[in-house]
């Protein structure tokens, strides 16, 4: 049986729910409290693909500092994909994550990654529009809503990175 690790950064501005889709996939559980990570908390789970590989995925929740030049290359370092984090309750987090996007990508190269809307469950509460979604898939991106509140597409997301990762 293959296995093998794979490092993922949790990329997006304060508040955005990095760390409450990291405990959702990781412990399926949410927490209304929020708590702001300070440097970087690192979690682990091992997933398994429909071709049957183990893939340990190590978490690696960067903090949401919306000024992404202070989040240090050693963070980044290593990794083998990144799930982007966007709030679609707040359009200037899309716009701070595709700043962070283009920024990664010139600290590692191309690596896979994912755009997650978060707060699916809020969505009648949304700024990011179906025009702002289509335009980013059009141009290549994968786009996902997830709801770490109700775990609505969060295992589904990270199984798609590592696929990605592994492909």
């Amino acid at each position: 049986m293959n296995s093998t690790k794979k490092k993922i950064c949790m990329l997006g501005g304060f508040a955005v729910g990095k760390t409450s889709l990291v405990q959702r996939f990781v412990n399926s559980m949410f927490s209304e409290d929020y708590m702001t990570t300070v440097g970087v908390k690192i979690d682990q789970k091992s997933i398994q693909l429909t071709d049957g590989t183990t893939v340990e995925l190590v978490l690696w929740d960067i903090h949401g500092d919306d000024d992404f030049q202070s989040v240090r290359g050693m963070y980044l370092r290593g990794m083998a994909g990144y799930l982007l984090v966007a709030d679609g309750t707040s359009r200037s987090t899309l716009t701070k994550a595709t700043r962070m996007h283009d920024l990664a990508g010139s600290s590692v190269g191309d690596v896979p990654f994912i755009l997650l809307l978060n707060k699916r469950d809020l969505e009648a509460e949304w700024e990011i529009t179906r025009n702002d979604i289509a335009e980013l898939q059009s141009s290549g991106w994968r786009v996902i809503k997830t709801s770490a509140k109700t775990g609505e597409n969060v295992e589904e997301a990270f199984t798609e990175l590592a696929e990605m990762m592994i492909a």
